[in-house]
């Protein structure tokens, strides 16, 4: 079975749950023999390469680029594709008209057949434009690859999913990780995200739903039909490596880890931080991420009179990430709105304790959390003392915890995964 896969970003380079997601997805449905064509709009060439091919547009033309690359087999294909449209001028001068138009040396030029983009592979003020010019370079590489099944990762891609969809003909997958209910409430909801995510989920022959949560919003929400919508929960990638606990920590440190946003809850986590502050002097609050809220969450923090004991740390990477969840005691994850959530996964494997919402979709699995609502700071502020000051529960969370944890296999997930393939094409 092959399958072409449209994603947005993919580790090292992630800002958030979707590329992490992405990665485990592929690495367990090459561990189930399904070989993947992993498409996105800009690679690097630092991703992990193990099972992947790397696949740069920057040097090879879109109709001609696949031609001697499918016929290896590898399990997967890892594809650069580039966005901004400019004429092809070979190799060597490539460069040379990209800077000299950025400088205005050069104001137009001659298109010939053969073009090329350019993404940031980032989600930044041209997002709109790349997502339309990604659905075209999907239309090409459809015309020329030889798959079964597509599939397309959340509404950046789902475009580029139904352009593939009309150029070969073959089954749709979208994958849903998070749906504009998530993003924000009904009224100020993004209308064009929207339609972007229900003509994608209409045009789809399959939805694959992160959480029983995320599939009710599309049947509710979304008005499709439950017998296309499946729900796949996530799982954890397997670390090379235990996560070193650092045992000299002066302080107690119970952490939050995610995007600053509305959807994600830190206001709630700055409350909690304050009551519980009451009863314990000596631990410190972290909050590790960047957003929309940061400057407003900096000044609430101020107002509550607690800046000596909360600490900001922006983004961390995958290793200071590591390094952190080493010193923490706790976990906590408030969200609003979680169509799942990876990172108490992430802080489950590294032997840390979590207190997550009942709003988020990976409470659905999870028996060795401690889970409150996201709006009940007195729940959340009696978990984190009870974790902070009774070793025994803090042990039991961790020790158990870890183990659950580990029993979520990408290639479970994966497994399902194939079976949803397979009910989706002909049968012999």
């Amino acid at each position: 079975m092959k399958v072409l896969m449209f994603g947005w970003e993919f580790p090292p380079h992630i800002a958030g749950g979707l590329g992490t997601a992405c990665f485990g997805l592929t690495q367990g449905l090459a561990k189930n023999h399904v070989d993947v064509t992993f498409v996105m709009p800009k690679a690097s060439g630092d991703e992990d390469q193990r099972k992947i091919k790397i696949i740069s547009a920057s040097d090879v033309e879109l109709d001609t680029r696949y031609s001697d690359y499918f016929q290896f087999h590898k399990e997967i294909s890892y594809v650069e594709v580039n966005s901004r449209l400019i004429p092809y001028v070979g190799l060597d001068d490539y460069f040379n008209v990209i800077n000299q138009k950025e400088s205005g040396l050069l104001e137009d030029v001659k298109v010939t057949e053969k073009r090329k983009y350019l993404f940031s592979g980032t989600y930044g003020a041209n997002l709109m434009e790349e997502v339309k010019n990604y659905a075209l370079v999907a239309a090409e590489i459809a015309r020329n690859e030889d798959f079964d099944i597509i599939h397309a990762h959340d509404w950046l891609t789902f475009r580029a999913g139904i352009m593939a969809k009309k150029i070969s003909n073959k089954p749709l997958c979208i994958h849903v990780h998070a749906t504009e209910f998530d993003r924000s409430d009904e009224f100020s909801r993004n209308e064009i995200v929207y339609n972007l995510e229900k003509e994608g989920m209409e045009a789809a022959d399959a939805i694959c739903a992160v959480s029983d949560l995320t599939r009710n919003i599309i049947i509710e929400k979304y008005g499709i039909e439950p017998s296309k919508v499946f729900t796949l929960h996530n799982a954890v990638i397997p670390h090379q490596k235990e996560v070193e606990r650092v045992e000299d920590v002066p302080y107690k440190i119970v952490t939050f880890l995610g995007r600053v946003t509305f959807q994600k809850g830190p206001e709630y986590f700055i409350e909690t931080a304050k009551k519980v502050m009451e009863y314990d002097k000596d631990v410190r609050f972290v909050l590790a991420g960047d957003g929309d809220m940061m400057n407003r969450m900096i000044e609430r923090v101020a107002e509550l009179g607690i800046a000596d004991r909360f600490h900001f740390t922006g983004f961390l990477n995958g290793e200071e990430i590591d390094l952190l969840f080493g010193m923490s005691d706790v976990y906590v994850m408030p969200s609003i709105s979680e169509p799942f959530g990876i990172s108490p996964l992430e802080a489950m494997r590294a032997h840390v304790p979590v207190v997550i919402s009942k709003q988020s979709g990976v409470s659905e699995i999870l028996q060795y959390a401690i889970k409150v609502d996201f709006w009940d700071i007195n729940a959340m502020a009696d978990a984190i003392y009870g974790i902070l000051h009774y070793p025994a529960l803090a042990n039991f969370f961790a020790e158990r915890g870890k183990e659950e944890v580990n029993s979520l296999k990408w290639e479970h997930v994966a497994k399902k995964l194939k079976g949803i393939y397979a009910s989706l094409l002909p049968r012999n």
